[in-house]
């Protein structure tokens, strides 16, 4: 073989096997679903959003802007009426930095046990969950730079078989100028492979069904591969344009490099009254092969009650021919 077929046919491979789709490849899958109302309403760019301890799951130098303990809440009814639920904790902690902590918790409700023997239904039920436990910790370096990390435990649930991984994120966010353009970057999910195990892979074999006479309930486990967590690295662009006191938009861009997934780019806005009236909208993941989502609205309201100051968000999301999703918010700071 010359040296020009050579080259040929090694642009060929590289090119089918670039060509290959990474969909599917990893696990822990719920662990993409976005969890604050207000980011999701700015098309979930929020690499550079920083103010609440739900923007640490986009990047986790945002806990080091956290200025008080605050709790958080989402909860949604995501695709196929799916429960989600995603809580986080702040907690600031004088010359030390400041902590987090992060429970997400999605369930797919009862669905009935088939088989080929008895399609309608064997009378059993059995559940989907997915949780994930995420301790963080970030701190500001200076008053334009903060760094984040956050160490995760996931675990996925079917029937009586579960898997188990731990996970990393870390990030950074860096601030031009006072009011200015902000830079961040993260990465989410680096960790750990999991596998499947249980008492559902439990099975009787017969190891030659043509054969009479032998053990045809022989005890058995079915093998399951390990597969990664779903990595995805995430660099922005935010700028705050700030027309008066207390009148504020806020621009947000992202782009995405998934292990499992192809690239695309988010964008969003954010317009702050009063620091009390706010009203989003962005579209997400531009770009990204055979995608189903796409345009974001989102509103919010702040006010003060007591020592309290209490925060309500919303977001609505499209995603095409799987209709939409929704997303409420609730968080308290003091």
């Amino acid at each position: 073989m010359t040296t020009t077929r050579f080259v040929i046919v090694l642009i060929m491979c590289a090119s089918t096997a670039w060509s290959q789709s990474k969909t599917g490849t990893s696990i822990g899958q719920f662990l993409l679903i976005e969890p604050s109302a207000r980011i999701a309403g700015m098309g979930n760019a929020g690499v550079t959003v920083s103010g609440d301890i739900q923007s640490a799951y986009y990047n986790p130098a945002a806990i080091g802007y956290v200025s008080g303990y605050e709790v958080q809440f989402t909860h949604s009814i995501w695709l196929a009426d799916i429960t989600y639920n995603y809580a986080a904790i702040a907690l600031p902690i004088e010359e030390l930095g400041n902590f987090s902590v992060a429970i997400t918790s999605l369930s797919s409700g009862e669905i009935a046990v088939r088989t080929v023997e008895r399609p309608l239904g064997t009378g059993e039920l059995y559940t989907v969950t997915d949780l994930a436990v995420g301790i963080g910790y970030g701190r500001q370096i200076s008053n334009r730079f903060s760094v984040g990390v956050q160490f995760n435990y996931v675990q996925e649930t079917i029937w009586h078989t579960t898997m188990g991984a731990f996970g990393l994120n870390v990030g950074t966010l860096y601030m031009t100028e006072e009011d200015g353009l902000l830079i961040g970057a993260s990465v989410s999910n680096f960790g750990t492979r999991g596998q499947f195990d249980g008492r559902d892979l439990r099975i009787q074999y017969d190891r030659d069904p043509d054969i009479n006479g032998d053990n045809g309930a022989l005890p058995a486990s079915q093998f399951v591969e390990d597969y990664p967590l779903p990595i995805i690295f995430r660099i922005g662009l935010g700028y705050p344009m700030k027309f008066s006191e207390g009148n504020l938009i806020r621009f947000a861009v992202d782009a995405f490099h998934p292990s499992d997934n192809t690239e695309s780019i988010s964008f969003g806005a954010e317009w702050m009254f009063e620091q009390t009236f706010f009203l989003r909208g962005g579209y997400q993941n531009l770009f990204l092969q055979d995608s189903e989502v796409g345009l974001t609205l989102g509103a919010g309201i702040r006010t003060p009650f007591d020592v309290y100051n209490v925060g309500i968000d919303y977001a609505w999301a499209d995603h095409g021919r799987l209709i939409e999703t929704h997303r409420l918010t609730l968080g308290v700071t003091f």
